[in-house]
């Protein structure tokens, strides 16, 4: 029979663990609302959302709303506000059929709000859910918004949100002679900052036109340091369905700009790779047309390569022996980067693309991105929100 003092020993345990956890839970930007709801009452709110900007199981949208909040607009970024399109679809303007409020595409006829619709708005809200790589493009619409709220002298209130890639900083800092929409900033692929954190780093740097400064609030996480592992609780885009693929998706992306397949079109997208091309591997898949890969990449061929859905993903750096191994493999190397220069855009320099070509080693390719890496982490101190070991 258990003694008192063991039961009251372990009672006291048991109450400690929970209080322990209960301090340690992580909280959103989006879920301390106190924090911004009295900075939005009797305001016109415009509000920069997709389908990850939730409070626990509400959207963002429909929480302001029933707390008297007048939402005048919402700003949709690629994917939708849904988050259901394919990549690069252009999403048009439309009405949310469950609040009535207006939805503004930003990819679409623009990508920054217009001035006639910064007017209308006093204050403007962004919570979107990242995944801390530059070519993630929730990030370039921020920058956009941060620019249009910057030349009409709105304020942006930014709801943080935990960065499931923010553990480690890696790959080439972009050279801003190939900077897009899918990299805007002269910062490495995997960049180890929150949306809030790099949207101090815009202000403070002078990277929007002009090196105007947006009127700026960050609502940061509460009980987040950049080593708190973080599991996305809502799917980002439509192909990133799990965390190994959130994991995965800053070594495979790269892919976009080869004749490689990253998986889109299949139940896989960002765990596997293949090509019709050349055998990489055992494990075959066949890209098809469906909900939010709309006609993807080597639709209706056979692939061969590796599924990659249960592997161990580094914490510490990009995969970047799956890209070398592949290029070194193919059939015709001459044919292993699409024309459209994709790949020079999303690495953000054209050194990578040249590396693999002469047969660099990974150790040396490592090694030519130190220096930026370096004067990056310098810059990059300078704005953070969170602890770091």
């Amino acid at each position: 029979m258990i003694s008192l003092h063991k039961l009251l020993f372990s009672t006291l345990c048991l109450l400690a663990m929970v209080c322990q956890a209960q301090t340690t839970t992580i909280q959103t930007g989006a879920d301390q609302l106190s924090l911004y709801l009295p900075a939005l009452q009797g305001k016109r709110v415009g509000m920069v959302v997709n389908h990850t900007s939730q409070i626990g199981k509400t959207h963002l949208v429909d929480s302001l709303i029933a707390r008297g909040v007048t939402v005048k607009t919402i700003f949709a970024p690629e994917h939708g506000f849904r988050g259901e399109a394919t990549d690069g679809e252009k999403i048009s303007n439309s009405r949310d059929p469950r609040t009535g409020v207006f939805i503004t595409s930003l990819y679409g006829q623009n990508r920054k709000p217009t001035p006639a619709q910064m007017d209308s708005l006093d204050v403007v809200i962004f919570d979107i859910q990242d995944v801390g790589t530059r070519f993630y493009t929730y990030i370039s619409t921020m920058h956009y918004v941060m620019e249009a709220c910057a030349e009409r002298n709105k304020p942006l209130i930014i709801l943080d949100r935990p960065n499931p890639n923010g553990h480690y900083i890696d790959g080439p800092v972009l050279d801003p002679k190939f900077k897009s929409f899918v990299g805007m900033h002269p910062i490495p692929v995997v960049h180890g900052l929150t949306v809030g954190e790099l949207a101090r780093m815009i202000n403070g740097e002078g990277w929007l036109a002009g090196s105007k400064t947006c009127p700026l609030t960050v609502i940061p996480v509460k009980n987040y340091t950049h080593q708190t592992p973080y599991i996305l609780p809502i799917k980002p885009s439509p192909n990133l369905p799990n965390q190994q693929a959130v994991l995965l998706y800053p070594s495979l992306c790269f892919f976009e700009g080869t004749i490689v397949s990253v998986g889109r079109g299949t139940d896989k997208q960002f765990q596997v790779i293949g090509s019709p091309y050349t055998k990489y591997g055992p494990y075959t898949f066949t890209p098809a047309d469906k909900p939010g890969a709309i006609n993807p990449p080597l639709e209706g061929q056979l692939c061969y390569g590796l599924d990659l859905s249960a592997v161990a993903v580094s914490k510490k750096e990009m995969m970047l022996h799956y890209v070398i191994d592949f290029f070194n493999r193919a059939s015709d190397k001459s044919k292993f980067f699409l024309a459209n220069n994709g790949f020079d855009r999303l690495a953000g320099t054209d050194q990578l693309r040249k590396q693999l070509i002469a047969g660099v080693s990974e150790e040396k390719i490592r090694e030519s991105w130190q220096s930026a890496l370096n004067a990056y982490r310098l810059t990059r101190a300078k704005y953070l929100l969170y602890p770091e070991k």
